[in-house]
């Protein structure tokens, strides 16, 4: 069975960093893309940072230049680095590993998230 656990969210300050972590079980990670998505209150989860199975990575406006999304196959882990954080941050988030097989199946799996809070 696979498995996602996130870690590494928590209270911040404006301006200030966190690092997300998300370590996978259960499965062969490098053959899954892996994606980190947010669900701020009353809001639709959106795509945060994505990051293929070779390493081409992928930003929502929102955070293009400020996060920056790496994985560790070896650890079968991703990470999502998050630096001038903005209130306007402050969300549950997710990771999510995706595999689209050449047949068209998928599999997707996400994690139980883990909450983000930029606030002074």
């Amino acid at each position: 069975q696979v498995h996602l656990v996130e870690s590494g969210g928590g209270l911040v300050q404006p301006g200030g960093s966190l690092r997300l972590s998300c370590e996978v079980s259960g499965t062969v990670f490098s053959i899954y893309d892996m994606g980190w998505y947010r669900q701020a209150p009353g809001k639709q989860r959106e795509l945060v940072a994505a990051i293929t199975t070779g390493g081409n990575t992928n930003y929502g406006d929102s955070v293009k230049g400020r996060f920056t999304i790496s994985r560790d196959n070896a650890k079968k882990a991703v990470y999502l680095q998050m630096n001038s954080l903005k209130p306007e941050d402050t969300a549950v988030y997710y990771c999510n590993a995706r595999r689209l097989r050449a047949s068209g199946r998928e599999y997707e799996y996400w994690g139980q998230g883990t909450q983000v809070t930029v606030s002074s």
